[in-house]
């Protein structure tokens, strides 16, 4: 028999059933406090609500754990790929030879072309439009082009669904990073890893171009740390707008458009525009005071993460990565990472930080590997956007999934006026 909470107001009093998590908080189940009690909840931002039931990712933010499919991350970033790591989302269990692997490989290769009307809606983009204006355009975009005859809750659809936005996204930001670069076009090559070709995408077009196996790796490795983190700010907005049953591309366009935030994945971008503002290690004791000065605005950009009250785990894996990419690319002496590298020292050593938890976080660090991979700021979201794809997919599936799926509707605490009769404009 399910244990219960009793919720009690003067003489009356409700029984509340708790759902067991497998691991973590478990939940008080509170779809009978409106209708028995006239009561909502207010929890502003969801900071303690359970808005689904989810079998793919896994957090505890005081610990720093972060799990996919019960994996941890850190032997999904050292030993897998991010094919791989794909397929385990999505399918729930690693590929179990490498026949199933290449497969997956091949469906997601299949789909790495563009419908024709796409080049109408990147010519129609000034020079200077932001790359995510154009990303998240370009995939709502794909829903004109498969729209007619798609049921959202038929499993083959749902997969058909998977890997043409999955094989599509790296053409899309392709296409957004050469937006100004005519003859640009590179086609996937089947000798390459998934992040090799992405590279290649980018810059296979420049004469004598050759990928750097320790850049291709950097990049492989942020992708799976970027791949899914649980019910953040975009996987949300992709399961709410993705509820009412509207098309999937425009689901995962919404999740592209929350990601934009610099309090999501516009961090990263925010992270760089930072390392501008403060200029040169002369200057960084300046912004450190100003930090800490709680009536100052500014903030430093990387430091800390709303739901880790440790050090992000993804931040302890690509930090290595950084300085491995700094050192082969010989950034390590460019003086925004040394700016960059001594505000990382002083952050890991000043009691200030250290006792506010501030570490430097997943952002702090993609940011300055993607700029060492000659990528400029504003495409690092759209990078985010890449790798997410496949959590936002995985999300729309388990949730069209569910027979007991239902439209989300967030309720309110209403503050405005009471009831009040209208008066003629001329009698007020």
């Amino acid at each position: 028999m399910a244990e219960k909470i009793t919720l009690k107001k003067d003489t009356q009093s409700i029984d509340l059933e708790i759902k067991d998590a497998t691991v973590g908080p478990s939940v008080i189940d509170l779809k009978s406090l409106y209708p028995d009690t006239g009561y909502f909840t207010f929890d502003p931002s969801y900071s303690t609500t359970a808005s689904c039931e989810s079998k793919i990712t896994y957090i505890d933010g005081v610990k720093g754990i972060l799990e996919y499919r019960g994996y941890p991350i850190e032997q999904l970033a050292e030993k897998s790929t991010y094919l791989e790591v794909a397929y385990l989302l999505f399918n729930g269990e690693l590929p179990s030879s490498n026949i199933a692997l290449d497969e997956f490989r091949s469906e997601v290769k299949q789909n790495m072309t563009l419908p024709e009307n796409m080049d109408v809606i990147f010519s129609g983009f000034g020079k200077e439009a932001h790359p995510m204006a154009m990303l998240t355009t370009a995939v709502a975009a794909l829903s004109g082009s498969y729209h007619e005859g798609i049921d959202i809750r038929d499993k083959e659809h749902q997969k058909e669904f998977f890997f043409n936005v999955l094989g599509k996204m790296p053409i899309l930001v392709a296409n957004v990073f050469n937006h100004n670069q005519k003859n640009a076009n590179v086609e996937y090559d089947e000798s390459l890893s998934y992040s090799e070709n992405i590279l290649r995408l980018f810059f296979g077009w420049k004469d004598g171009y050759e990928i750097n196996p320790i850049l291709s790796k950097a990049l492989d490795i942020l992708l799976i740390l970027h791949a899914d983190h649980e019910q953040n700010c975009s996987t949300s907005s992709v399961r709410l707008t993705g509820s009412s049953g509207t098309n999937p591309y425009a689901a995962i366009a919404a999740g592209v458009a929350a990601l934009w935030g610099p309090a999501h994945g516009g961090a990263n971008e925010a992270v760089v525009r930072m390392f501008g503002e403060i200029g040169s290690k002369d200057n960084i004791s300046k912004f450190i005071d100003k930090a800490k000065d709680k009536n100052d605005p500014f903030r430093l950009m990387g430091f800390g993460h709303r739901v880790y009250k440790n050090y992000d785990p993804r931040a302890t894996i690509i930090r290595s990565q950084c300085h491995k990419v700094l050192e082969s690319t010989g950034n390590d002496s460019n003086p925004m990472f040394e700016l960059a590298l001594k505000l990382e020292e002083i952050a890991l050593n000043d009691d200030y930080f250290v006792k506010r938890n501030l570490y430097p976080n997943v952002d702090f660090y993609s940011g300055l590997i993607y700029k060492a991979m000659d990528i400029p700021k504003e495409m690092f979201t759209a990078m985010f956007a890449l790798a997410r794809t496949v959590g936002w997919a995985t999300h729309w599936c388990e949730m069209m999934s569910n027979p007991k799926h239902r439209i989300g509707r967030p309720r309110q605490l209403y503050l405005g006026e009471k009831k009040r009769d209208y008066i003629p404009i001329n009698d007020r």
